[in-house]
């Protein structure tokens, strides 16, 4: 096979994301296939056509399952909201497409166990399948894994993990389905709760045990967008319930013993996309903040105390992971290119015949600590995960 044809189901925020990845990827990376962005499926035919022409897939369809008998697709890759997650994955998986699913992975457990035993009966027939937890791929976080697993913090004994984003702060901001139960399963838990949970067991190599959280929705009617009544526009003087979270707090225990704590809000006024990060060792310590998103904080407590301090690391160096594809030292990534390393990531495993990572089992075990957090806030007890 020298062509990987790909397939995306959805075409609005992730999927112009994973549409830059797809274009990118092969241009400068060097990759044993090459994807091709040969359809993309979405529900409103006119939108999907516009979509594909704008992104740069070869041709557009609104059924998805239209896709899964086609011998020039090879890959699907799922953009949709959380409630169609389940479905569409294991239809893909049972069909022999290798799957890239974004994140959170379903919109409760019981779907991400069929997603996940869905993976591991196409694995035994070489058919691969990965969640799209995209920071894992921002260097500065990947060389914080490294720093841990090489020792550099020592015994980790603290993780403090932060998502703080506002724009719902406005209570008329309309309604949007990220605030519907049945389309997200959550609000801030699942939405970007899910990512510092994922980033936070990714820099330890651990995983979290035992949850005690509580969870907050401060506007619980919002404007519902005109488009429900049949009109153009943003917003209408009619309401609907808001029915996921705004905010979550939890405190945890990872299996190695660590503490952690943990924050997720989109009413944390003034910041955008704050995902931060510490971690304190019995060594050192590092931490991280998506804002700043090229730095790494590091503190080595092994150097004399009359000179140590933490260390700002400039993430652009060739021997950096992923960087080296890029541009000279110095000259920053963004966003976008997190979308891209976990394209080529996927291709690379798919090509070689291993198992990505994360895979659907690591996006099981994050389901279940958004769904340990939601049952303590509901009981005000600790949960097992």
């Amino acid at each position: 096979m020298t062509e990987l044809g790909i397939a995306m189901v959805g075409h609005a925020f992730m999927g112009a994301a994973h549409s830059q990845a797809w274009r990118v990827a092969p241009r400068f990376f060097d990759l044993p296939v090459r994807p091709v962005m040969s359809v993309l499926c979405g529900r409103d035919a006119d939108r999907t056509r516009a979509a594909a022409e704008h992104l740069g897939w070869a041709e557009a369809v609104t059924d998805w399952k239209s896709v899964l008998d086609r011998d020039d697709v090879h890959v699907v890759d799922i953009c949709t909201p959380g409630d169609t997650h389940a479905e569409i994955a294991v239809a893909a998986l049972d069909a022999g497409k290798h799957v890239l699913c974004e994140k959170p992975m379903a919109n409760n457990v019981t779907e991400a166990v069929a997603m996940a035993e869905a993976a591991e009966r196409a694995a035994r027939r070489g058919v691969r399948a990965m969640v799209g937890f995209s920071y894992r791929r921002v260097p500065a976080l990947g060389l914080a894994r490294e720093l841990v697993s090489r020792g550099r913090l020592g015994k980790i004994h603290h993780v403090r993990a932060q998502y703080l984003q506002d724009w719902i702060v406005d209570p008329a901001a309309p309604l949007s389905w990220r605030l519907d139960k049945e389309k997200a399963g959550s609000g801030a838990l699942g939405d970007i709760g899910a990512h510092v949970v994922d980033a936070a067991q990714f820099i330890l190599g651990d995983t979290v045990r035992e949850v005690s959280g509580t969870m907050e929705t401060f506007v619980s009617e919002r404007p519902l967008a005109l488009s429900h009544s049949g009109l153009s526009g943003t917003a209408s003087d009619r309401t609907g319930p808001v029915t996921v979270d705004d905010a979550v707090l939890f405190l945890a225990r990872f299996a190695g013993g660590a503490l952690g704590s943990f924050e997720a809000t989109r009413f944390a006024n003034g910041r955008k996309n704050a995902l931060r990060i510490e971690v304190n060792g019995s060594a050192g310590s590092l931490a991280f903040d998506l804002e700043d998103m090229n730095v790494l904080q590091f503190f080595d407590g092994t150097e004399d105390a009359a000179v140590a301090g933490f260390r700002r690391i400039i993430v652009t160096e060739p021997s950096h992971p992923y960087v080296g594809a890029w541009w000279p030292a110095g000259h920053g990534l963004g966003y976008e290119h997190a979308f891209t390393h976990q394209a080529v990531d996927f291709v690379r495993a798919i090509a070689a015949g291993t198992d990505p990572v994360p895979s659907f089992a690591d996006g099981l075990q994050v389901q279940r600590v958004l769904a340990a957090v939601e049952d303590s806030a509901a009981s005000r007890t600790w949960q097992q995960v």
